[in-house]
């Protein structure tokens, strides 16, 4: 299943939510098991199916990593259960800066502060990677591609920050 077709919306990065989130509700009602509780269990069991196909379609063209994924899939650049590490002896510097930057905050004067700053100088980060992404997303060339999955692969790393940063904020500031 083609997840931009089925949705009926163009092959390209920047996605109209609201019409995705529309086309969802309508494939729903016309997809949706009950609507079928009448037919035979074939018939039962192949609209569940096509709707857990729809609710996973839903998931990744609604989140901007899901979906660059799945766009290089489409392209033969599958990058979405690799383990691969960059080669990018400059990003790994900064990764080790910035796990280093992250383990500090428990320890900091001002956890708060620390943890303000350190989320503000990710969200930049992901920001630039961001807009890098969408210059060579849509592209059909294999080089422009390569460059977006090493994008990915960066954009995995900051949201895995994110997380980190999350986790570190709940334990400092839970009761």
């Amino acid at each position: 299943m083609k997840y931009f077709e089925l949705f009926a919306i163009p092959v390209q990065f920047d996605v109209d939510l609201n019409t995705v989130n529309a086309r969802y509700l309508e494939l729903q009602k016309i997809l949706h098991p009950d609507r079928h509780a009448s037919l035979g269990a074939q018939q039962q069991l192949l609209a569940v199916q096509k709707t857990a196909e729809l609710n996973d379609a839903l998931q990744v063209l609604k989140q901007p990593l899901k979906r660059a994924e799945y766009m290089l899939a489409e392209k033969h650049i599958d990058i979405r259960a690799e383990q691969q590490t960059l080669q990018d002896p400059e990003f790994l510097m900064q990764q080790m800066e910035l796990r280093e930057e992250l383990s500090e905050i428990t320890d900091a004067a001002d956890p708060e502060a620390a943890i303000a700053q350190f989320e503000n100088h990710v969200k930049e980060l992901h920001k630039d990677y961001y807009a890098e992404l969408k210059k060579h997303i849509d592209s059909d060339d294999q080089e422009q591609l390569k460059i977006a999955a090493d994008i990915v692969r960066k954009l995995k790393f900051i949201y895995k920050l994110r997380e980190e940063l999350e986790r570190i904020e709940d334990s400092l500031f839970d009761d």
